[in-house]
């Protein structure tokens, strides 16, 4: 995202073909308008340059970390373990159907956390950055409120069955709905 502001958070991954994945939650990013940056940064490859990237993020203002990377999945916890900003790991589907990711973002020392969302989960990984954010943003705050209101609102309209004479056998009217034409017995 360019932008005049500073980034609030930084998306990282292991490698550009991590790019697909990961370019979902800048998408989301972008939607609640949070300043952010991506780099492909590889904590066994280049960990000299994630080292320095990390500093110089954190001393130019990002807040939350994503991290995504698949099969060995350390870079979320290379960059947990050189700050003490909120670092997200986005478990990517490279091998094994993302199941070594997982495991490798998930199991993290004490004292070196990671929050971790699901394989592939980049959009999850950018709502919580939003909702951190959230915390002491109230004009973000309100912005996440409202978007999930929307989400709710969308959810009970989709999930929506016509009762009555289309209905069928088996299907099932929410607690204290009255099916069309029936009784409340």
């Amino acid at each position: 995202m360019v932008t005049d502001q500073s980034p609030r958070v930084a998306i990282m991954m292991g490698s550009r073909s991590d790019l697909p994945v990961m370019e979902k939650a800048a998408a989301v990013l972008a939607e609640f308008g949070v300043p952010h940056e991506m780099r492909v940064l590889s904590a066994h490859r280049t960990p000299d340059a994630l080292d320095a990237y990390v500093r110089a993020a954190v001393g130019g203002g990002v807040e939350v970390f994503i991290c995504g990377a698949g099969m060995a999945a350390h870079l979320a916890g290379a960059v947990a373990a050189r700050t003490t900003r909120p670092v997200i790991g986005v478990p990517l589907s490279a091998t094994l159907n993302g199941l070594d990711a997982l495991l490798s973002t998930v199991q993290m020392p004490p004292g070196i956390p990671v929050a971790t969302v699901a394989v592939d989960g980049a959009r999850n990984a950018a709502y919580l950055a939003v909702a951190i954010l959230a915390l002491g943003d109230p004009g973000l705050a309100e912005r996440l409120r409202a978007f999930r209101e929307r989400a709710g609102a969308e959810a009970e309209r989709s999930g929506a069955i016509p009762t009555g004479a289309g209905a069928g056998p088996g299907v099932e009217h929410a607690p204290g709905a009255r099916p069309a034409g029936g009784s409340s017995a």
